[in-house]
């Protein structure tokens, strides 16, 4: 059976805009998918990447230019200058690793339902309420936002581990089973392409 892993931050514009594309190309392969929520600021630190807001002012007017034409193109919501951005992504990934552990609801509702609070509705995704809202609407026990904490700590900081030795250096970032790294969602026909031939 195929499977994806998937890295991502919980605040990253591109992961957002690949929508629920990732789980229609699982779904179109049965392919499974574990999702691996890492601290993006970290990540770049450890391999060589640099914070958007540190970026020379060529590098930045272009992401926000290729931002809103993805946007358009995904007929997608989209504030480029949310209101809580950038803002503290390890309570929402806890509470994403406590729901993949729990089980019982759609991962990847919740996962897009937290990227669309940041980067489209102007909520504060570190903040209890809205991490409990968004558990709900995908089906899960709010209350992983609590109980979840410890386990969601030791995952999350293992999964910035296994990121770096496995050579993710971005977000939104796909590896198969078959060590064929994707990144980028502007890649995820590339990973739906490189699925279909694999299951031939």
């Amino acid at each position: 059976m195929a499977h994806i892993d998937y890295f991502f931050g919980t605040i990253s514009p591109y992961a957002y805009l690949a929508g629920n594309r990732l789980e229609q190309i699982a779904e179109r392969h049965g392919a499974s998918i574990t999702y691996k929520p890492v601290d993006l600021i970290a990540l770049f630190g450890r391999t060589g990447g640099t914070p958007p807001a540190q970026r020379h002012p060529s590098r930045q007017e272009y992401r926000v230019q290729e931002l809103m034409r993805q946007a358009r193109k995904r007929g997608m919501d989209f504030n480029l200058k949310p209101a809580h951005f950038p803002t503290n992504m390890a309570p929402s990934s806890y509470a994403i690793i406590a729901a993949q552990k729990a089980g019982g609801g759609d991962l990847g509702r919740l996962c897009h339902s937290i990227l669309r609070a940041c980067w489209a509705e102007e909520k504060d995704i570190a903040e209890d309420a809205v991490i409990r809202a968004c558990l709900e609407d995908a089906g899960f026990d709010p209350g992983l936002a609590d109980s979840g904490l410890l386990v969601g700590a030791e995952t999350y900081a293992a999964n910035l581990e296994e990121a770096v030795e496995r050579g993710v250096f971005g977000a939104p970032f796909y590896i198969t089973q078959d060590d064929q790294r994707f990144w980028g969602q502007d890649r995820l026909d590339d990973l739906d392409a490189h699925l279909a031939e694999t299951r031939g």
